[in-house]
């Protein structure tokens, strides 16, 4: 049985990973940043395959040494854990440098004390792919690069661009330098929807981009639906993603995981249409014409690992676990 580690084991995708890595057969130790997490964690997944280690501070240059130098069972390795935060005063201190400084701490310390990892998965973002400066005439693939300069975080939002894009950077400079012993790909999901992996998990407040559904079912039915689009993922085919990463031969793959636009109003229409709750009506039909958008081109991780779960499937099981709990 093979052993592979998780960090942020205790995140949305992580979760989702972790299931499906135990459903295969493999034995997981996850990172959480504190012991409740853990505890919370293992009691959800009731698998003797799992455990967890606590590591509060993954931008500590050590964080990772003891977990890796006293488990050399460990054969492949999830970074997952990143920053996602936005309320902060330092957007270079406290989003950006963490976020980098987390990753190259990871790929350092299997450098030092885990040779034997032969597999290594980054879990990265669309927003390393793609940002505001893309036009209708835009075409974003697997290759594309964010563009934004690392000194131009104005706020929050694309201080995490920025993080999410040179945290994966370093991941392809030290692979560059270092040659190591392990084969890595990355994961670059856009937003990602759907159901938490543990019913326990549905709370008043659900993590940044399912949060995105759950807002929509707190609106009063007096209430104008606030206008957002975007591109999305299911979870469950984000977690699928990481799995191929880990088990395929091939290397330096980035897979963009995105199934398509979407709209709060259409998210609407589908709960409204599958769903009796109180809920405003808004401009049914209207708001999905996408042609101002770049296009999307990630047909060669669709050919890898698709077909993806659509936007009616992932909103209906999200809310059914929302209303339901």
């Amino acid at each position: 049985m093979s052993t592979v580690f998780v960090s942020g084991a205790n995140g949305y995708i992580a979760q989702h990973l972790i299931v499906q890595l135990l459903s295969k057969g493999y034995s997981v130790i996850g990172s959480t940043r504190s012991e409740d997490k853990g505890e919370n964690l293992k009691k959800n997944l009731n698998s003797n395959d799992f455990k967890y280690v606590v590591i509060p501070d993954i931008i500590r240059e050590d964080a990772f040494d003891e977990v890796l130098r006293s488990n050399p069972q460990i054969t492949g390795f999830f970074h997952a854990a990143s920053p996602v935060v936005f309320d902060v005063k330092n957007l270079e201190e406290d989003i950006i440098l963490p976020a980098i400084k987390g990753t190259t701490n990871v790929l350092n310390s299997i450098q030092k004390f885990a040779p034997q990892i032969t597999r290594f998965v980054y879990t990265s973002s669309y927003v390393a792919i793609g940002s505001h400066l893309d036009t209708k005439d835009t075409v974003l693939t697997e290759e594309t690069w964010n563009q934004i300069p690392r000194e131009g975080a104005e706020d929050s939002d694309l201080a995490y661009a920025i993080s999410k894009t040179y945290a994966e950077k370093a991941v392809w400079e030290f692979v560059e330098k270092n040659s190591p012993n392990f084969t890595f790909n990355t994961v670059n999901p856009t937003y990602v929807l759907g159901p938490q992996a543990f019913d326990s998990e549905v709370k008043g407040t659900l993590n940044f981009s399912a949060e995105i559904i759950n807002k929509i079912l707190k609106l009063k039915p007096e209430d104008e639906v606030p206008e957002f689009r975007g591109v999305f993922i299911d979870v469950r085919d984000t977690a699928r993603a990481h799995l191929f990463a880990l088990e395929t031969n091939q290397s330096s793959l980035r897979l963009l995981c995105n199934e398509n636009y979407f709209t709060n109003q259409m998210c609407l229409d589908i709960i409204n249409k599958n769903f009796s709750l109180d809920l405003p009506k808004g401009s049914p039909g209207t708001g999905n014409d996408f042609s101002q958008r770049p296009t999307i081109d990630n047909s060669k991780t669709r050919s890898l690992i698709g077909p993806f779960i659509g936007l009616e499937e992932s909103v209906v099981d999200t809310v059914k676990q929302v209303v339901d709990n």
